[in-house]
């Protein structure tokens, strides 16, 4: 787990327990998690991988950004 998200996960960890009733605050912090883990497996999996075609870059950010295959 990569720092950043250790940092989101402890920021998620304090609004649950300080507070509890700030719901778009604790809504915002898992948001923030889950982007950063996606974030940690992109970095992996890219780093693992060979060099992608600008097709299949482009292709990838469609998908991130909720467009159509």
């Amino acid at each position: 787990m990569g720092a950043q998200t250790l940092s989101t996960r402890a920021k998620l960890g304090a609004a649950t327990r300080y507070h509890p009733d700030d719901l778009p605050r604790i809504t915002d912090a898992r948001r923030d998690l889950a982007a950063a883990k996606i974030a940690d497996y992109v970095e992996r999996v890219v780093a693992e991988a060979p060099p992608l075609t600008e097709h299949q870059r482009a292709r990838i950010a469609r998908l991130l950004a909720g467009g159509a295959q």
